[in-house]
């Protein structure tokens, strides 16, 4: 998947938003895990949702389950060697991940790196 140009470069102060489909992407200390960030094998980067144009609540409601929302700026993924490149007004993808059959060790690394400098901005709430 080619980047589409018609779309604004997304600054490095720009926030990003994870959507965290899964249980065990969150451990019991309620930090993200690197689970969270590592490609699935048809994909061709991680899907984000752009801050700027959607809160936590909207990112989350988008998924029938979702346990929760994490934030990372676009700076500290740039800082990885990594960028986000926005494909729609509100939605970008994660791009220059390695994927876990191409090259465990770099992608289990940088998935790591990624859910360390994430920051949980939502959950549901606990009946």
């Amino acid at each position: 998947m080619s980047p589409n140009y018609l779309f604004d470069s997304l600054a490095d102060g720009a926030i990003v938003y994870r959507a965290l489909l899964r249980r065990s992407w969150i451990d019991e200390a309620n930090l993200v895990v690197f689970f969270a960030y590592l490609l699935r094998p048809n994909e061709a980067g991680l899907s984000v949702t752009i801050a700027s144009v959607c809160s936590p609540e909207q990112c989350a409601a988008k998924f029938q389950n979702c346990y929760g929302v994490a934030s990372l700026q676009v700076g500290q993924i740039r800082e990885l060697g990594l960028d986000a490149v926005s494909d729609s007004a509100s939605h970008a993808q994660i791009v220059g991940l390695p994927h876990v059959k191409d090259d465990r060790d770099r992608a289990e690394r940088l998935a790591d790196l990624l859910a360390e400098s994430s920051i949980i901005v939502w959950q549901p709430s606990q009946v």
